[in-house]
Order: structure tokens, then sequence, then C-alpha cells
């Protein structure tokens, strides 16, 4: 599993780091470029933006603490990974869409002087301005709330330990 996952891993940074040059040769000199309409109904457009800051642009002009907290936050998804990531492929796959995503945007910070290239703008409602590595991170997220919320293996441990409880009193 930790081979699967350092491959997807390298392919979703990759991914993400290709789209950002993209976005920089194409966008950075434009307002916006619809991408996705229905009718006159806009729902995305791509527009380029330079965040200096976090999730809605918390945090902006703090680079190294970003990176600090990033950094921790990667290195504990590559333990998870490791450690019990044989455990679960949900467990696995959001660890590894966290860690993919958390190493496309530090590559911004530490190689964009802080800058972390956003483009993909909801326009369906007002949102923010996010990228493919911010998607990578939330996707993960979620499935990881999902994981931990649904997950069985809590369940089995308790009736694992409750059986065995009740053998050792028959």
């Amino acid at each position: 599993m930790l081979i699967f996952s350092l491959i997807a891993a390298a392919v979703l940074i990759g991914a993400d780091q290709l789209i950002k040059f993209w976005a920089v040769e194409v966008l950075q000199d434009k307002e916006s470029i619809s991408f996705l309409h229905i009718g006159d109904f806009k729902i995305m457009d791509l527009t380029y933006l330079e965040n200096s800051g976090a999730v809605f642009g918390s945090f902006a002009g703090m680079r190294w603490l970003l990176v600090g907290i990033t950094s921790v936050m990667l290195i504990v998804c590559l333990w998870g990974i490791i450690r019990y990531g044989n455990h679960s492929k949900l467990l696995n796959v959001s660890l590894t869409l966290i860690f993919a995503g958390g190493i496309g945007n530090l590559i911004d910070r530490i190689f964009r002087d802080g800058l972390v290239i956003d483009y993909l703008e909801v326009k369906l409602f007002d949102f923010a301005i996010f990228n493919f590595a911010d998607c990578c991170v939330v996707i993960g997220i979620v499935l990881f709330i999902f994981y931990v919320l649904f997950s069985g293996e809590k369940n089995s441990e308790s009736k694992t330990k409750k059986t065995e409880e009740h053998q050792e009193n028959a």
C-alpha cells in the first residue's frame, strides 16, 4: 500500500504543478476565462490569483508559519500512511490525498515567494478561488471524517473485547 500511496501522491502533485504552470502561463494576465457554464448560468470560471494565505485568505503573509503547519501535517499524514495504510483503503486514500495536496501547496509556498497559485473560481455562489491541491486536501479530509465516523473498526474492536470477556466469564 505504501508504494501505491507514494505513486498516487507523485501523480497528484505532478498534475497540480502542471496545472499551476499552465495557470501562470495562460491566466496570469487575463481577467477570467469562462470554464463551466450552462447557457447563461455561470458555475465556474478560471481566474488567476496569487494567495499568500490559507483558507479564505486566513494567515495572509505568514509564509513560514504556514510552511511549518503544513510540514507537521505532512509528517503526520506520512506516518499514518506507513502505520495504518494497510488497515483500510479509505483511510489510505484520504491520507494520500491530504499528503499530495499539502505538498502541492507547500511547493508553491517555498518556491513562489510564499504565494500559492489559485485558479478555480466558483460562480454558482460567492466562494473562494482555489486550486487542485486544495481539492485534494478537502476531499481527503471529508473521506477521513467519513472513515472516522463510519468505520466498522471501532465496532468490531468493541465486539471482539465483549466476546472475549463473555468467553472468560463463561
